[in-house]
C-alpha cells in the first residue's frame, strides 16, 4: 500500500476505526484505541508510526520538545485520537497545527468516545 493516495489511505483508516469502535465500544483510554488501531492498519498493509515527534522551529532553532502525533500512516495521513464525550474547536485546531508543522495534507480527528464512530470522525485538510 506504499503507493496509495491519501484518500485511499483515509478510507482504510475510517473503515478500521469504525470496525474497532463497533467491536470494543466507546469509553476506553486513548492509548488503547491507538495501539489497536495501529495494529489494524498494519494488518491492512499500511506503514504506521506511533507517537511521532513534531519539532517546533523558532528563531532559527529546531526544538524537539514540541508535539507528538498519535499516528502517522504511510507518511501521508496524520491521526489524532481522542476518547472524550465530544470534541471541540481546539481539537480541530490541534490537528491543523500538526498538519502545518509536518507538511502533511490530510488529517483525521478520531473521537472514540462518541456513541457512534461516524459521529466521531472529522476529516481535516491543510
Amino acid at each position: 500500500m506504499s503507493g496509495a493516495t491519501e484518500n485511499e489511505i483515509g478510507k482504510i483508516i475510517v473503515d478500521s476505526a469504525v470496525n474497532l469502535h463497533k467491536e470494543i465500544g466507546p469509553g476506553l483510554l486513548e492509548n488503547v484505541y491507538e495501539v489497536l488501531l495501529a495494529h489494524n492498519l498494519k494488518f491492512e498493509g499500511l506503514r504506521v508510526k506511533r507517537q511521532v515527534p513534531i519539532p517546533i522551529k523558532y528563531d532559527g532553532v529546531k526544538f524537539d520538545e514540541g508535539y507528538r502525533a498519535d499516528i502517522i500512516v504511510n507518511d501521508r495521513v496524520l491521526l489524532e485520537l481522542k476518547s472524550v464525550e465530544s470534541t471541540s474547536r481546539v481539537h480541530k485546531k490541534q490537528v491543523l497545527t500538526y498538519l502545518g508543522l509536518t507538511n502533511i495534507k490530510l488529517g483525521f480527528l478520531l473521537n472514540f468516545g462518541a456513541s457512534l464512530m461516524k459521529d466521531g470522525i472529522t476529516r481535516l485538510i491543510k
